[in-house]
């Protein structure tokens, strides 16, 4: 999906936990770390609200698009890593 999401880049800016952001924000840590993985379909405005409130930015700075070749190769990348 051309959509990618820096939830991580944000955390590590933060110096905040998965676990932490997910309890300021009200989701499982388990549906952030779907979203924080890219593996989310949708995200509710509610939620990226509430992320861009906890983590004080904006949208621009969790969520961008990239080229669909350029998608592909960096998900390939991620898999080779672990």
């Amino acid at each position: 999906m051309p959509i990618v999401v820096d939830v991580d880049v944000m955390l590590a800016r933060r110096k905040m936990s998965v676990g932490e952001l997910a309890e300021r924000v009200g989701i499982s840590p388990a549906n952030l770390a779907v979203l924080k993985n890219g593996r989310a379909k949708a995200v509710r405005f509610t939620t990226l609200a509430a992320l861009c409130e906890v983590l004080d930015c904006q949208p621009g700075d969790l969520l961008r698009w990239e080229a669909e070749n350029l998608a592909d190769e960096v998900t390939a990348a991620g898999r080779h890593l672990r």
